[in-house]
């Protein structure tokens, strides 16, 4: 299964840590998914590293279907943290938990 991912940079902290993995699902055209990274972003910028990858849902049949009235999905670490409307929150809280296990 191909996964076409966008090459948006890496938000590591100033040290070069990597800290957590960030995943938001997208496709063209989601001005949800467009506000989600927004957000994302403006949360590395409180000072939490992490690496960002956007998926586009249309790159795979099947993540198309599974995902489609559910995007954005984010998953920090592999754990699905918020679906459709951002969860902001709920993203702050998984990352704390992931960089305080490392």
């Amino acid at each position: 299964m191909e996964r076409r991912v966008s090459k948006r940079p890496s938000l590591a902290d100033s040290r070069g840590e990597r800290g957590a993995t960030v995943v938001v699902y997208t496709r063209p055209g989601c001005h949800l998914c467009d506000e989600a990274i927004e957000e994302i972003v403006a949360i590395h910028e409180e000072g939490r590293s992490f690496e960002l990858h956007e998926v586009d849902i249309e790159s795979d049949e099947l993540l198309l279907r599974r995902m489609l009235e559910r995007i954005p999905v984010v998953e920090v670490d592999g754990v699905v943290v918020s679906e459709l409307i951002l969860d902001a929150t709920e993203v702050r809280a998984r990352l704390d938990t992931v960089v305080g296990d490392r």
